[in-house]
């Protein structure tokens, strides 16, 4: 049986790490070289970065801010925002990053999530989404991009089905509605994901406390979820260590990763 696994996401401005509630209102954590170093000696499985303001500023990511985090990390490590091109997914992946996530660009051209699987193979594409519930789309999901401030009209379970088939080797979904909310992954969203597709799916926005994690692995097929606001975020009553997290998995018999490397 496969290992589930913990992955803490860096929404990254100005070489800092921010936390949101449905992405609005950022609050600074500290700088994501610092907190990358401490989420990996607290034996985090994965590592996600996402440049938030490029694509909406038109910029390309900020590589040095990424080359300074993987120098201190030695677990996957996913980056994305700014990438347009796959001169950019290089420059990312020589700066340390081991998969690149696409997401606005990949909604303006999906073609490139086709182009970065012949280049890079699948196993190194992540589509990355943003949906919101939206009665009037076929699978009730609509797709935001540009930070979740643009409305696209696509279906979001269309979407990934369609990601898949261009080639992601992955896929990260995230529920706006629940986005720094602490009240539970979005559940009905990746049963319908999970019936969609065959790739692995990160579940993402709404993680509180540990049951919320149980109820995720137990109840639907994710293989991996972002936890970012119980680790580390200032709206939290309190925060957890990876270690706690693990241990209450194990205690539940979801199989998880090992607490020490």
């Amino acid at each position: 049986m496969l290992t589930k696994r913990l992955i803490a996401c860096f929404d990254v401005i100005d070489g800092m790490v921010t936390k949101a509630v449905k992405f609005q209102d950022n609050i600074h954590v500290g700088s994501a070289e610092e907190l990358a170093c401490a989420m990996y000696n607290a034996h985090i499985d994965e590592l996600i970065f996402y440049d938030i303001t490029a694509s909406s500023e038109k910029r390309a990511i900020d590589i040095e801010t990424v080359r300074r985090v993987a120098e201190c990390v030695f677990v996957p490590f996913t980056v994305g925002g700014g990438i347009g091109n796959l001169n950019d997914m290089y420059e990312a992946l020589k700066a340390g990053a081991e998969k690149i996530s696409v997401d606005s660009m990949a909604v303006r051209n999906p073609q490139i999530i086709a182009e970065a699987a012949r280049a890079f193979g699948s196993q190194c594409v992540v589509l990355s989404t943003q949906v919101k519930r939206d009665d009037s789309m076929p699978n009730g999901y609509q797709v935001y991009i540009d930070g979740a401030r643009q409305a696209t009209g696509i279906d979001g379970i269309e979407w990934i089905r369609r990601g898949q088939e261009l080639g992601a080797g992955e896929i990260c979904l995230n529920s706006i509605d629940r986005d720094g909310t602490l009240s539970g992954y979005d559940l009905s969203l990746m049963r319908l994901a999970e019936a969609a597709v065959s790739v692995p799916l990160i579940a993402s926005g709404g993680a509180g406390k540990p049951e919320h994690l149980a109820e995720l692995f137990t109840e639907t097929e994710a293989q991996a979820a972002i936890i970012s606001s119980m680790l580390y975020s200032p709206r939290m009553e309190r925060n957890y260590t990876v270690d706690e997290l693990k241990n209450y998995l194990l205690d539940r018999d979801v199989p998880i990763r090992p607490l020490s490397r």
